[in-house]
């Protein structure tokens, strides 16, 4: 039977899945975690097939979080269930090796499929997410503008046109303020546009954000 660990910080959701798997002959929830401190407890002293994980879990405070998790503890398969749109996310997570991605506007039997087609060696993602991950991988003028970013460069960018301020993003990444004004650069330069709502107009157009 495939073990599953769920970390979310939100018991009516750790306890909604849980019960929901109870009677499953392919599942077992056999571990809870409600922050990354009791998560990376749980995986280094448990076998953990599957980690059903919140990306907005206590303690992650950006993708490269995900990518230690991956390279850390190869053996277990990430699927992001979140509440946080998977076009804003989904692309890096899926890069830094998590097996799928699942927004929690689906329904319990949503996630179960996906589990299923992750144990069977797929990885679950959305058509517009497939579309952006492709991007990635072309010669065009516009894909290379892409590539040129790194994932921190998207995560400030995504959280601008969330509307976060420079020390709201630089709190919830734990970097310098300062640091911040630094990537705002960056991204002015490296998308080659001189202001702010120009660089939110061409972020869009390349599905950055």
């Amino acid at each position: 039977m495939t073990k599953i660990c769920i970390a979310d910080n939100h018991p009516v959701v750790l306890q909604g899945v849980k019960s929901y798997f109870k009677d499953s002959v392919f599942f077992d929830v056999s571990s809870l975690a409600t922050n990354l401190e009791s998560l990376l407890n749980i995986l280094q002293n448990k076998n953990v097939d599957i980690l059903i994980l919140d990306i907005e879990l206590d303690g992650i405070s950006s993708i490269r979080d995900l990518k230690e998790l991956t390279k850390d503890f190869p053996e277990t398969k990430i699927v992001i269930f979140s509440a946080v749109s998977e076009k804003m996310y989904a692309p890096t997570a899926i890069k830094a090796g998590v097996k799928g991605y699942v927004e929690k506007k689906s329904s319990l039997k949503e996630l179960e499929n996906a589990l299923k087609k992750i144990i069977d060696g797929g990885v679950v993602y959305s058509d517009d997410v497939r579309k952006q991950i492709d991007l990635l991988g072309r010669g065009k003028k516009k894909e290379r503008l892409f590539k040129k970013l790194s994932t921190r460069e998207i995560e400030v960018l995504r959280y601008l046109n969330d509307g976060k301020k420079n020390k709201e993003i630089a709190e919830i990444l734990s970097l310098d303020e300062k640091t911040i004004s630094t990537y705002k650069l960056r991204l002015l330069a490296k998308l080659n546009v001189t202001n702010f709502v120009d660089l939110l107009s061409k972020a869009k157009t390349l599905d950055i954000i």
